[in-house]
C-alpha cells in the first residue's frame, strides 16, 4: 500500500458516516486575556464529532447563538448550503462573527467527517506554510521601535508591521490641526473630523520612519497601520513623504467604503495601499476591485464570511491584480481556519498575529506545534478538519471571561427561535 494511502487512512474516520451527519447542538465558551477577548463555539453533531469556530474578537456570541435554530438539523458537510441560509445574518465588522464562526467549525467538521485537512475543501493548497507577521507594541521613539522589530527579526520574523499614528503627535505643537478629544477621532469617519497634519508633523513621522529603517535596514518587508483620522488630503500628503522609504503597504488611511476616495489615493502614491479587514463577503470588496482603488487586500477570515468565502474573495482579487494579505487577531482556532484559507489561495501575502507574546495562546489547543509560529511560519496542518487534535479544556477554564463564566454550557433556549427569514416574495 502506497504511503499516502497509509497516512490518508490514518485519519479517515472509521465512525463517521458523512451522509447521514446531523448538527445537534451549538454552544460557547469565552475567552479573555491571550490577549483578545473572544468567544469559541463547538457544534456537536450525532455521530459524536464536533467542530470549532471562532466569534471576531470584540464581538458579541449573540451572532452565532441567534443562529442556532436555524442550523439544527442539517448536515455540517453541506457548508455551502448552511453558509447560504445563515449569511444574511451578517453584516460589515463585528456583526459577522457569528456566521464567520459557525462557518469555521463547518470545515472543521467536514474535514474530521471525511478525515481531511480544511485546505482541502476549499482547492487544495498552493504552499505547505504561511508567512506570518507580528503586532508589535509602539514605541514613541523611532529608534526604541526600531529594537523592538529587529527583535521581531531575531525571532525569525520575515514580515515586520508597525503603528505610526498621529496620537504620536498629541503633545507636539503645531504638528496637527485640529486635534479633538480621543471620542471625537475614534467615533467620527476620517473625511469629517477636520483633523490635519502640518508639515512639521509630516517631518515628525517621517524621522520616526527613518529611525526605525535605521536599526532595521530595508532586507524585511515593513508595513504601517493605524495612522488616524485624518482627511483624504492630508493622507496624501503623508503618503507621498512616506514613499521614499518603500514600506509594504499603508493600511486603512481611509474608512473602506469610500472607494473613490481610495482611488485618488492609490494614484497619488507609489507605496501599495491596503484595507478590507472590516468588509464581509465578496460583494463588500468588489468595488474596490474593479477600481482597483487599493494593491492589497487583507479581509479578516473571522469578519468576511469565513474560509470559502475569503477564498472567493482572494481569488477575485488574483483577478484583478491585487494580493491578499489577512487579518487575525483572535485564538488558534481563528489563525488555523486562517492558515487552511492562506494555503487555498494562490495571491496570499502574509497573515497578522497579536499573541507572539503570550506563550500561553499556544496552550489553548492540543496536537499541534507548540509554538504554532515557527521561524516566522505556521505550518500547513495535514490533520483533518483545522488541524488541532482538541481544544486544552485546563488551559481554556484558566481564560475564560469573567462577565461570561461557564464552559460551552448548555444553550437550550436558543433551540426555538422562529422568524420568518425569506428575502423575496
Amino acid at each position: 500500500m502506497p504511503a499516502e494511502t497509509q497516512i490518508s487512512e490514518q485519519y479517515v474516520n472509521q465512525q463517521s458516516r458523512p451522509s447521514d451527519l446531523k448538527i445537534t447542538d451549538m454552544r460557547v465558551v469565552h475567552l479573555k486575556g491571550i490577549p483578545m477577548r473572544v468567544p469559541l463555539i463547538r457544534i456537536d453533531t450525532n455521530q459524536g464529532i464536533c467542530g470549532y469556530g471562532e466569534v471576531r474578537d470584540g464581538a458579541s456570541s449573540t451572532y452565532a447563538l441567534m443562529l442556532k435554530s436555524r442550523i439544527l438539523g442539517e448536515n455540517p458537510c453541506n457548508i455551502d448550503k448552511v453558509f447560504r441560509k445563515i449569511k444574511q445574518f451578517g453584516f460589515h465588522a463585528r456583526q459577522a462573527g457569528g456566521v464567520c464562526g459557525i462557518e469555521m467549525a463547518l470545515m472543521d467538521l467536514a474535514g474530521k467527517a471525511y478525515g481531511v485537512p480544511a485546505y482541502m475543501l476549499a482547492g487544495g493548497k498552493f504552499r505547505d506554510k504561511v508567512l506570518v507577521y507580528s503586532d508589535t507594541p509602539s514605541e514613541p521613539d523611532g529608534k526604541a521601535m526600531g529594537k523592538r522589530l529587529k527583535a521581531r527579526m531575531d525571532q525569525g520574523f520575515k514580515f515586520l508591521k508597525m503603528d505610526l499614528g498621529i496620537y504620536f503627535l498629541r503633545n507636539i505643537p503645531d504638528t496637527v490641526i485640529g486635534f479633538p478629544d480621543t471620542l471625537r477621532s475614534f467615533n467620527i469617519m476620517h473625511p469629517f473630523t477636520g483633523i490635519q497634519l502640518t508639515d512639521k508633523g509630516i517631518d515628525y513621522l517621517c524621522r520616526y520612519v527613518d529611525d526605525v529603517r535605521s536599526v532595521i535596514g530595508y532586507e524585511v518587508p515593513l508595513a504601517v497601520d493605524h495612522i488616524g483620522h485624518i482627511g483624504l488630503e492630508s493622507c496624501i500628503r503623508l503618503g507621498r513623504a512616506l514613499d521614499q522609504f518603500t514600506l509594504a503597504w499603508l493600511e486603512d488611511l481611509l474608512p473602506w467604503q469610500f472607494t473613490d476616495q481610495y482611488v485618488t489615493l492609490s494614484r497619488a502614491v507609489t507605496t501599495p495601499i491596503c484595507t478590507g479587514e472590516d468588509i464581509y463577503l465578496k460583494e463588500g470588496f468588489m468595488p474596490l476591485f474593479e477600481k482597483r482603488a487599493v494593491s492589497i487586500i487583507h479581509p479578516d477570515l473571522a469578519s468576511s464570511g469565513g474560509i470559502l468565502e475569503t477564498k472567493k474573495i482572494g481569488d477575485a482579487a488574483q483577478e484583478h491584480g491585487i494580493a491578499m494579505a489577512m487579518h487575525m487577531a483572535g485564538s488558534p482556532v481563528a489563525a488555523l481556519a486562517s492558515v487552511h484559507c492562506a494555503a487555498a489561495t494562490e495571491n496570499f501575502l502574509v497573515l497578522e498575529n497579536h499573541s507572539v507574546d503570550e506563550p500561553k495562546w499556544n496552550d489553548l489547543i492540543t496536537g499541534l506545534p507548540n509554538p504554532l509560529i515557527q521561524d516566522g511560519y505556521i505550518a500547513v496542518p495535514e490533520t483533518p478538519g483545522l488541524g488541532f487534535e482538541d481544544l486544552n479544556e485546563a488551559m481554556i477554564r484558566e481564560h475564560i471571561d469573567p462577565d461570561h463564566p461557564g464552559y460551552f454550557e448548555p444553550t437550550d433556549e436558543w433551540d426555538s427561535e422562529r422568524s420568518h427569514d425569506r428575502l423575496w416574495s
